[in-house]
């Protein structure tokens, strides 16, 4: 049986591995945080921005409706509000389901 690695996942995230992981800059990512209640990363003593995985999860949501759903601003606002369960369960299954596509494509490769 093949060594397989775990995967470490961190507690805190500071703004620029946020920003790197959706290719953005940072102040898209400040001024998404003043704009969406959900968005609430902790601050240091300096206050740089922490983010937790859960900002992440909300993050990769906001970022979903609004760039690849097409939702305005206001329209996200009022879709994480109505719907953020909803919502949070079908992006964890668009995230699984990426996740399974990226595996086949690795395998594909392989063979």
């Amino acid at each position: 049986m093949p060594y397989k690695e775990r995967e470490i996942s961190k507690l805190y995230y500071t703004m620029g591995e946020v920003a790197a992981m959706f290719d953005v800059n940072t102040s898209l990512i400040r001024f998404y945080e003043k704009e969406f209640d959900v968005l609430k990363p902790k601050k240091n003593k300096k206050g740089n921005r922490l983010f937790t995985p859960e900002d992440l999860e909300n993050l990769r949501i906001i970022f979903h409706l609004i760039r690849d759903k097409g939702y305005t601003l206001n329209g996200a606002k009022e879709h994480l509000k109505n719907n953020l369960g909803g919502t949070k369960d079908n992006q964890r299954v668009i995230d699984s389901l990426e996740n399974l596509k990226k595996f086949l494509l690795e395998v594909r490769d392989q063979l």
